[in-house]
């Protein structure tokens, strides 16, 4: 179908210039780019970036599309405006047009030849609106006209839907099928290994809810070099938006030159995604808020560390589709506390009483610590007291205790609401502390211990060793650990470098 890749940038903008600008930008990562000549503010525009394009005369494969507002685009004019601007894009330099099935209901064929018989035609059908009940009859009226190839692009509001999707094109020529919604940016990337002919990325403004941009989707996920022999894994939450976990697993798969894929599943319906592993081939996952705990009822075995944790943040999908779960965050726990204070002799707080207070609560207890539990509700932070072989802490009492170190265990801090602290000030009486949050790097609470003196530790020490335990465990081979640890340092200098110093700098 389309000879000079797979991965389809999208150039959308107001503006021409804009336009322009972003074009030269998508050529940089693929060869094939769609045009939505329709985000363009009037006529005008289209018309001078129209004459710059055929000027410029790109090594690309384009498609030049012009989606009215009644296919759920922003073009105002009429369709025979709509055929006469797809016309103009082929005569500067467009091979392809994508012609809705709103236009084509209306328009008889003879005249889109007419006008548009030099191009290739993409016919496609929106749905904005969720997957239609008659997804099965839809190709066959997109191939009634006779194009070149179909897009069907749907709202998908599980995971489900997106696999229904995907299985339209399975073992399809020339049929580009394109989940859309928040719930499924990871069918996004695994399209084209799924099937798709084609996938779409945008290059800077989002022109459907849950698109992956073009330099993450090329250089991040690798979409276009994924195959049914590339093993799947991800990570699995509510939100998952914050992880950088696709960064630190990705940058080892890249370096240790493994096939295999790492996404973020942002999960509702715990059991919407269980049921997509076998549809999508997903090898393991790892698991976040708030499904490590509810997890385990999923689960056909486990370590028994993590069964007595009673949370469950790795799970590797044995054959048959069994799957076992672990708990790496006691790894990551403890590698970033010994080198720092003697644990066997030292009192610590953990403040929480989640998932990840589970982890950090055990791990401690088992070094030898002398565990203190503190939770804004009183019940769980006793309920894991128990458990762990710690003490339950009043939160009124914190302020009156010393310990050598206190841990936030809890999501309080974590971007966005970076403004946000577990503690305040007069309560941090404490040599060391240590918040398991990583994004940011300084939170609130480590801005409030650095002022009085306090050492204090990055989540991200934690996070990249509990990272790099479930990839060892996922693929039996040694992780690269600075390169893992470099690509989170490098993304969150780039956050850092957007949001402003903090002007605290963690040892």
């Amino acid at each position: 179908m389309f000879e000079s890749g797979k991965i389809c940038g999208v150039v959308a903008a107001p503006a021409a210039k804009s336009m322009l600008k972003q074009l030269d930008r998508a050529l940089l990562r693929t060869r094939i780019v769609e045009l939505r000549l329709d985000w363009l503010a009037n006529d005008a525009e289209i018309t001078w970036f129209l004459r710059r394009l055929a000027a410029r005369k790109p090594r690309a494969t384009m498609i030049a599309t012009c989606r009215r507002r009644e296919a759920g685009g922003f073009y105002r004019g009429s369709i025979a405006k709509q055929l006469v601007v797809l016309a103009e894009a082929l005569r500067a330099g467009c091979t392809w047009y994508d012609l809705d099935i709103e236009t084509a209901s209306k328009c008889p064929k003879e005249l889109v030849d007419v006008l548009l018989g030099n191009g290739k035609q993409l016919a496609s059908a929106h749905f904005f609106r969720g997957l239609p009940k008659n997804l099965d009859q839809i190709p066959a009226k997109l191939w009634k006209s006779r194009p070149d190839a179909i897009k069907i692009a749907s709202e998908c509001k599980s995971l489900a839907d997106a696999v229904k999707l995907l299985h339209v094109a399975r073992g399809k020529r020339n049929v580009a099928a394109v989940p859309m919604g928040e719930a499924v940016p990871p069918a996004r990337i695994l399209a084209l290994q799924q099937g798709s002919a084609l996938a779409y990325a945008p290059v800077e403004n989002a022109t459907a809810p849950g698109q992956v941009c073009l330099d993450e989707m090329v250089k991040l996920y690798r979409a276009d070099c994924l195959d049914r022999r590339t093993r799947i894994y991800g990570v699995i939450g509510n939100p998952v938006g914050h992880s950088l976990s696709p960064q630190l697993q990705n940058a080892a798969f890249q370096a240790r030159r493994i096939n295999a894929v790492y996404l973020p599943f942002l999960v509702r319906d715990l059991e919407d995604f269980l049921a997509a592993i076998e549809p999508f081939g997903i090898a393991g996952f790892s698991v976040t808020l708030p499904h490590k705990q509810r997890i385990l009822r999923h689960l056909n075995g486990c370590d028994p560390l993590a069964r007595a944790i009673g949370a469950v943040n790795t799970v590797v999908v044995r054959p048959g589709g069994k799957l076992y779960g672990y708990n790496t965050d006691y790894v990551g726990v403890l590698r970033s506390l010994e080198r720092r204070i003697h644990l066997s002799s030292s009192r610590v707080l953990v403040v929480g009483a989640g998932g990840a207070a589970r982890a950090v609560a055990f791990a401690l207890v088992q070094a030898g610590a002398a565990v203190c539990i503190s939770s804004r509700r009183k019940k769980p932070a006793q309920t894991l007291a128990k458990m762990a072989g710690a003490v339950a802490l009043e939160s009124d009492r914190i302020r009156h205790e010393f310990f050598d170190a206190i841990i936030n265990a809890t999501p309080v801090g974590m971007h966005p609401f970076v403004t946000d602290s577990p503690l305040n000030a007069a309560e941090l009486n404490c040599r060391l502390v240590f918040d398991t949050i990583y994004r940011p790097r300084v939170t609130r609470l480590m801005q409030l211990a650095a002022r009085r003196g306090i050492e204090c530790v990055s989540g991200v020490e934690m996070f990249v060793a509990q990272g790099t335990a479930q990839w060892e465990i996922w693929t039996g081979e040694r992780a690269p650990v600075l390169t893992m640890r470099s690509a989170v340092e490098r993304a969150l200098a780039r956050e850092e470098a957007v949001r402003g110093k903090t002007g605290y700098r963690i040892r």
